[in-house]
């Protein structure tokens, strides 16, 4: 089989759903009250444990085997990185890095996302810098309700602040994705198709070296529209 086979998303929609911007003022408007998860708890408590409450944070949001957050750990030697992925078989597969080798200003966590957004944003944390790389794009027409964009939580991510990047290898992803940011945030976001000379992820070595257009949305929270 060979390596570079990767395909786009394949899916009847082709823009951006009839029904997204309905879901984002609803999810905007209305409190988000599912129960936080103990393990979840446990999770942000072990995601800072080695923090100096001093360093900016950066969130790497569904690290998958936690290489983009070894690498943004080596860019960023003075900021706390923080990988979080659902998957504890994932986090475990961060080959070909032994313990010994790791930077010591990153942690890995298993939890739920859909938690640990929103008990960072509770516990008054902000972020420096926030990555959601090529989350799973559900691309079925009715699978709306499971990306991001149009998810209870999405109204979290722009209140942790920082730089927020977005990157998906599927152009109605990231059509969504800007469309629900910035009526979140009031501000026209754009996002451009770029090309990864250095990738962060396996998915986007993978995506690349397939032929694949990549697109990406960056926004600095932080600064006026």
């Amino acid at each position: 089989m060979s390596y570079a086979n990767s395909r786009i998303p394949n899916s009847a929609q082709h823009g951006v759903h009839e029904l997204l911007v309905s879901q984002v003022l609803k999810h905007r408007d209305a409190p988000f009250r599912k129960p936080y998860a103990d393990y979840n708890r446990a999770a942000l408590v072990a995601a800072l444990a080695g923090w100096d409450g001093v360093a900016p944070l950066i969130l790497d949001a569904g690290c998958g085997v936690g290489h983009s957050t070894i690498a943004l750990a080596r860019a960023h030697p003075d900021h706390w990185v923080i990988g979080v992925d659902q998957s504890a078989d994932r986090l475990n597969r961060r080959k070909p890095y032994p313990e010994a080798l790791l930077p010591t200003n990153m942690a890995l966590v298993r939890a739920d996302l859909v938690d640990f957004w929103r008990l960072l944003f509770d516990a008054g944390h902000r972020l420096a810098r926030h990555y959601i790389l090529y989350p799973n794009p559900w691309p079925k027409i009715g699978h709306l309700g499971r990306r991001w964009p149009a998810h209870p939580v999405f109204p979290f991510i722009p209140r942790l602040g920082g730089v927020l990047e977005c990157r998906t290898n599927w152009q109605v992803y990231i059509a969504e994705y800007v469309c629900a940011l910035s009526l979140l945030t009031g501000r026209e976001i754009a996002w451009e198709g770029f090309e990864a000379t250095v990738p962060l992820t396996p998915f986007e070595r993978k995506y690349r070296d397939s032929g694949q257009p990549l697109y990406r949305a960056v926004v600095d929270l932080e600064t006026a529209s």
